[in-house]
Parts: structure tokens; sequence; C-alpha cells
């Protein structure tokens, strides 16, 4: 049987590397790039620096930061305050970073976190955002239970009696709040906050703790606890939640399940380029 000289897969080479590729980090960085990344990094870490900061901060000498620095700003990533003899991140790296936002898919990077966090908790797992005052469900990763929550993609649901809707809610100014609740809160349960009052305390909360819960407020024996995800921007644009009959996702699971609900929100919020401020 003759040998075919085709490439196996393994020895196919990825897309985008050379054909004299090979895998050693050290061999493959081009040092001096890789140094003026490392002061780019720096400079948008202290936001504003002089020569002398950074050099000390790099532990690199005055001349060579200065090289780096003169190099960034011919191509605007970074600029300089003649006055304040400082250093900022320029115009140019706004625009090369918003070249990831744009490509940036809430949906797309959510869904892996949607299908971990079903697995983790055993309960549904959505995906919401805000859409003319109400939650449009985007994203839905179904539990295998045979009790189980179901808003399909497309589904319309009141900010006020959804988990996600009242953590959208609680990045509301305190007008638009105020308006939000005067145009009328539907009472779809005894226990929906169909007032201002009681949806202002419910803010208050949400903001403390981090995460909301729907305690049956929207159908009688559901529960259900979100947790608001946050742009690069630090704005909230969306809220994932698990949801489940209340004989599952009882009161004292809450306090763990809001601890899954909001680590999978923050991991979501780092793949769309949210830094805590921790």
């Amino acid at each position: 049987m003759p040998v075919s000289d085709t490439p196996t897969v393994r020895e196919r080479r990825q897309r985008g590397r050379p054909k004299a590729f090979n895998e050693k980090p050290d061999q493959n960085t081009i040092k001096s790039l890789d140094r003026a990344l490392g002061v780019l990094a720096e400079v948008a870490r202290l936001e504003s620096a002089s020569l002398s900061e950074l050099s000390q901060s790099l532990g690199a000498s005055p001349a060579t930061v200065y090289r780096v620095l003169t190099t960034l700003a011919l191509h605007d990533i970074v600029e300089s305050d003649e006055q304040m003899q400082t250093w900022h991140v320029g115009a140019g790296a706004f625009l090369i970073g918003s070249a990831f936002l744009r490509r940036t898919s809430l949906v797309e990077r959510s869904r892996p976190v949607l299908r971990q966090l079903m697995k983790t908790t055993g309960e549904t797992a959505n995906l919401g955002i805000e859409k003319d005052g109400f939650v449009l469900f985007v994203s839905q990763v179904e539990t295998h239970a045979p009790i189980r929550a179901f808003f399909p993609p497309g589904t319309l649901s009141p900010l006020h009696a959804s988990g996600i809707g009242k953590v959208l809610l609680a990045d509301f100014a305190p007008d638009r709040l105020t308006k939000f609740a005067k145009a009328g809160l539907e009472a779809f349960t005894e226990h929906t906050k169909a007032d201002l009052a009681s949806l202002q305390l419910e803010v208050d909360k949400i903001q403390t703790c981090g995460f909301s819960v729907d305690d049956q407020e929207r159908n009688l024996g559901m529960r259900c606890i979100a947790a608001p995800i946050y742009d690069a921007f630090g704005e909230v644009v969306a809220g994932i939640s698990v949801s489940g009959p209340t004989s599952r996702v009882s009161s004292d699971k809450v306090k763990e399940l809001a601890a899954n609900v909001m680590r999978a929100a923050s991991t979501i919020s780092s793949t769309l380029g949210h830094v805590r401020d921790d």
C-alpha cells in the first residue's frame, strides 16, 4: 500500500502561522514589541504618569521608556501633555480597542457560560436585555428536569416582575425609575412589587447585594435569581439568571445559586471588556 504524503490534521500548521512556526514562546515573541505593550499597559493603568514615574514603575531606564513612548506616539497610541509633562493613552489605542467592541457578540460570548451555569445549578439559565420597558430574552439553556421555566428567545416579560428585569431596573437613574413606576405596574401575583415604594426598596437591596430574586412575582410556584452583566464602559447591558420551581429553587438555596449566577455574570462581563473595581 502506498504511503500518502498528505499531512495529517496534527501535522498541518494552523492558519495564520508561518511554516517555520514552533510552539516555543521565547523564540516567537518580539522583545521590543513585548516591552512596548508593557509600557502601554502601564500608561493605561496609571492613567496619567510622568516619564520618571513610568520608568520607576516598570523598572526600566528613562531612555528606554522614552523611546517606546515616542514610537507609540507616532501612531497616536499614547500622547503627552507638554505642560504637565505627563503621558496618557491616546486616541489611536481607542480606535484599535473599538475593533474588539465591534466584533463582540453578547449572545455568542454568553452561550458557553449559560451552558455551564445550567450544568452547575441544574436549573434553566437565561439571558435577557432591556427592550422598550420589558425584558427581551435572547438566549436560554434549558434544564433536563421535567418541570422547568421556559422563556424562548424573543419572549418579552415586564421588568418589575422578572429577576433579570429587576437587575436592569437597579441601573436606572432615580428619575427614570420613578417615571417607569408611575406609568403603572401590573400585579401578577400577591408577591409582585407593583408600586414605586416597594420597587425602590427592591432596587436598593439589589444594589447592595449584587443580585435579584423574582420570588413568585410573575408566576406562583416559580423562583428566579439574576445578576447584571456589564460592558467595557461599566454599563449594565444585560442580565443572566437561573429559574425553576420553588420546590427545587428553595429559599435556603438562594444564596448558593446567587453566587453561581454572579460568577457567571462576572465571566461574561469580562469577555465584554469590563474590569471590576475591586
